[in-house]
């Protein structure tokens, strides 16, 4: 059975989402930076729109995956945050500076999070060693990695991901991502028989502001000072169908 995850940026996004019936949501914020830790009050709010597979994205910035100790006492901070919001997953993950699997932060994460799911992130696709690494995440109780094969998009890492659905042998979950639509999505499944998928559906929204101060910046580019992030239920739709008919069809 083929599912879909979905990255949603508000609670607006969420909404849609959710009545799109998509298999599962990922909250996640700084969409421009990978993704980073949404606000508790998301997670809360995302929670009362009714959908019982809601994760977040756990990492406290942008850039790489080797945490400070600060760092690393904020992510369980956020951690204990989406266990309150009732969440039934986190996304997250920390590597060492050789570029392996930080196995003794991450598994203190998945204990952490139980009983929560645990999805290790495309901070996978950054380790030196991806059948190493899959061996790691599979001894320290991982549920789900996140990955694109290696490369900027997964079309492009298909015989990777293959070999990783290959040595998954159902231990944990191979969850593809990475440029992944509705145009692709069959493509992808018939060449690697991964069953889940991670899409970023995203739309740019103009503001309602009438009036803006052309001479001020908040650290953006002017013209997307009055713009926001949030999923494009069109791309999502199209994606769901397509989805909906594979599975028919098996």
């Amino acid at each position: 059975m083929i599912k879909l995850e979905i990255s949603t940026y508000n609670i607006e996004g969420v909404k849609e989402a959710v009545m799109l019936d998509v298999d599962r949501l990922e909250l996640c914020d700084n969409i421009k930076e990978g993704g980073t830790t949404p606000s508790f009050g998301l997670m809360e709010a995302a929670m009362l729109c009714g959908h019982k597979n809601v994760y977040a994205i756990i990492r406290p910035r942008g850039g790489d995956f080797l945490y400070s100790d600060d760092e690393f006492d904020i992510i369980k901070r956020d951690i204990i945050n989406a266990k309150k919001a009732g969440l039934s997953g986190v996304v997250c993950g920390c590597l060492c500076p050789d570029g392996s699997v930080d196995t003794k932060r991450t598994k203190q994460l998945v204990e952490l999070a139980k009983p929560l799911k645990f999805t290790f992130h495309r901070a996978f696709d950054m380790s030196k060693n991806h059948k190493e690494s899959l061996k790691d995440l599979i001894s320290i109780g991982v549920d789900t990695v996140l990955t694109s094969g290696l490369e900027n998009e997964a079309v492009e890492g298909q015989s990777v991901i293959k070999e990783l659905v290959d040595l998954s042998r159902g231990k944990i979950e191979i969850l593809v991502g990475g440029g992944v639509n509705a145009s692709n999505i069959q493509e992808l499944h018939d060449s690697t028989k991964a069953q889940y998928y991670h899409m970023s559906a995203t739309k740019l929204v103009k503001s309602g502001m009438t009036f803006y101060n052309p001479r001020l910046s908040m650290g953006n580019i002017e013209a997307e000072e009055y713009k926001k992030v949030t999923v494009d239920c069109k791309k999502i739709s199209k994606a769901m169908k397509l989805v909906k008919k594979l599975n028919n069809s098996t």
